[in-house]
């Protein structure tokens, strides 16, 4: 129970940092883009590092289990691409100017553009939301099974979080000028986490075994990896240089290699 409580904590905060994009965007006059680069690089480090060395061999080794060798190995190649074409799908399904990692300061825009930066804040918002539902359940079941693992997920996803937020606070905020209003749907794109988080309680949870523990793995493995190769090192490489981007991936990767050595 402890656990479940905690995997639900960690959920809610690596969802609501959406929140603290919105900050960023109202109280800081210039985002430092080497920061920003080196930040999401690091993110898509931990979560590549996790997904291949970690999440993946665990889910393998969970369905071997109940499935024999041979049938486990098969089942979680294909519950990993499984993972991969679901977020590829959902990224499919958003036009490309919506896509809420795609990030937009727009402090120069003109006045008579109001109504276009508020429509492209409200289609981040739901871009977001659709995003971070398979966000949600893999920090949750991640949590609840190994909550030092699930720490190190929701830290990764909570830092490529903080981009979304100004995803969609920004544009909101020059359109209305209101940064409670920005605030506010910046806060409620991050709530679909916790309700992914709600959804795999109560679908997944009460069917737990070795096979459904190992194929969820798997999925969100590959939905990890498909994030980070997809959204965020094309994002470090955006807003910084090529070798920041990669310095930021290298130390995500000595950084949880490190973790998992001492507390895994």
């Amino acid at each position: 129970m402890n656990n479940i409580f905690f995997a639900f904590l960690l959920t809610l905060l690596a969802g609501l940092s959406t929140g603290i994009g919105s900050f960023i965007a109202f109280f800081t006059k210039r985002t430092n883009k080497k920061v920003l680069s080196l930040s999401l690089g690091f993110s898509a480090g931990v979560m590549i590092y996790i997904s291949f060395v970690e999440i993946f061999v665990n889910a393998k080794n969970s369905i071997i289990k109940f499935c024999g060798e041979k049938n486990g190995e098969l089942i979680t190649i294909i519950a990993f691409f499984s993972g991969i074409f679901l977020i590829a799908i959902i990224d499919k399904l958003i036009p490309s100017f919506e896509n809420p990692h795609e990030i937009k300061l727009v402090e120069n825009m003109k006045l008579s553009k109001k109504t276009s930066l508020y429509k492209m804040g409200i289609f981040s918002a739901i871009a977001i939301s659709i995003h971070n539902f398979p966000e949600g359940i893999a920090t949750f079941m991640s949590s609840v099974n190994n909550p030092t693992l699930g720490s190190s997920v929701a830290i990764a996803i909570a830092i490529h979080n903080i981009p979304e937020g100004i995803a969609v606070s920004v544009p909101i905020f020059f359109a209305t000028g209101s940064r409670k209003k920005a605030f506010l749907y910046s806060f409620l794109s991050g709530l679909s986490e916790p309700f992914g988080a709600i959804v795999a309680y109560f679908i997944l949870l009460p069917f737990l075994n070795e096979l459904i523990l190992g194929v969820t793995f798997a999925v969100v493995a590959g939905i990890m990896v498909f994030i980070s190769l997809d959204e965020l090192l094309p994002g470090a490489e955006k807003y910084g240089e090529h070798h920041l981007a990669i310095y930021g991936l290298i130390s995500g990767m000595i950084i949880m290699s490190i973790t998992l050595l001492l507390f895994v």
